[in-house]
């Protein structure tokens, strides 16, 4: 079984939470550093599932706000 990358692994647990709907378009996920002790990795790690999550528009950055879910229907879809 091929290793999978943690910040892929932790970005596939929360694109399949919103599909369970156990996270819901305009929930606020945890900051970086939350998200890193619950997952036990580094920010930084936790930083690169942001950026992909936000790259296929998963997510949604609002300064100062916090990172929020985005309506699956305005998801990419990888190719």
């Amino acid at each position: 079984m091929p290793i999978t990358a943690d910040y892929i692994r932790i970005a596939d647990e929360i694109v399949a939470d919103v599909s369970a709907k156990k996270l819901k378009p305009g929930d606020k996920l945890p900051s970086i550093t939350q998200l890193a002790t619950t997952h036990m990795v580094s920010p930084s790690t936790v930083k690169q599932v942001y950026v992909r999550l936000e790259a296929l528009r998963v997510i949604w950055r609002h300064q100062g706000k916090g990172v929020f879910v985005n309506d699956p229907k305005l998801w990419m879809r990888e190719p």
